[in-house]
């Protein structure tokens, strides 16, 4: 995996005020963390980010992260969380993790499934349960996405996360067999849509007041 170029600088201090002034001058307040490491404030630059998440392809940016403090070190990052505001979708506030390119890390995966089953040409209905799934690999071993061919799927067949067939060194560290991918049949779909709608229509009911309780605008 590519290694994705960044710069940032060192920030002093915190607080409301010092994010309104560095998202008024076009940057975000950012923090650096990791295992055995002091919590570093950052500031990065909205466009330097928006270039950087333009350049990756897979669903985890790692990036070499280049901090200006009188003199330049780098880390090697990958982004935590990335908060937006709920409205304008303007970037907020960034968590960077620092992690080692020869230790495994966690991350998330897209699943993307190939192939058409032999249970949706019977008229069966494709169900993905889990659209990502959890993977332990090093960061240069990170797949796209999880691949998982349905072709031999019939009507109540299921396919669990230890049935997967994975890459050299990619492991999944889930304690439990869930179920990802499931072909129900219509009637299954259509009597969990009726049972939906009943609960929807009784909740309802229940959350009506009654006629002595409303009152006049």
């Amino acid at each position: 995996m590519e290694l994705i170029e960044l710069k940032a600088n060192i920030r002093n201090s915190t607080g409301k005020g010092q994010a309104r002034v560095l998202r008024g001058a076009e940057k975000i307040p950012a923090v650096l963390y990791g295992p055995g490491t002091e919590p570093v404030l950052l500031s990065v630059s909205v466009k330097d980010l928006e270039k950087a998440l333009k350049k990756s392809t897979a669903s985890q940016v790692i990036l070499n992260l280049t901090i200006h403090n009188g003199e330049n070190t780098s880390k090697t990052a990958m982004i935590k969380e990335l908060q937006t505001h709920p409205v304008s979708r303007n970037y907020q506030h960034i968590d960077f993790y620092e992690i080692s390119m020869d230790r495994k890390i966690r991350v998330k995966v897209p699943v993307a499934v190939k192939g058409k089953s032999r249970g949706v040409e019977e008229g069966g209905i494709l169900q993905i349960v889990r659209r990502e799934l959890e993977i332990l690999c090093l960061p240069t071993k990170i797949p796209e996405t999880i691949e998982i061919d349905i072709t031999d799927l019939d009507i109540g067949d299921s396919i669990h996360v230890k049935e997967i067939p994975l890459q050299t060194d990619v492991e999944i560290p889930a304690d439990v067999n869930f179920t990802l991918i499931t072909i129900v049949s219509p009637k299954a779909e259509v009597e969990e849509v009726e049972k939906e709608a009943e609960e929807g229509a009784e909740e309802a009911v229940e959350g009506e007041e009654p006629p002595e309780a409303k009152t006049e605008e």
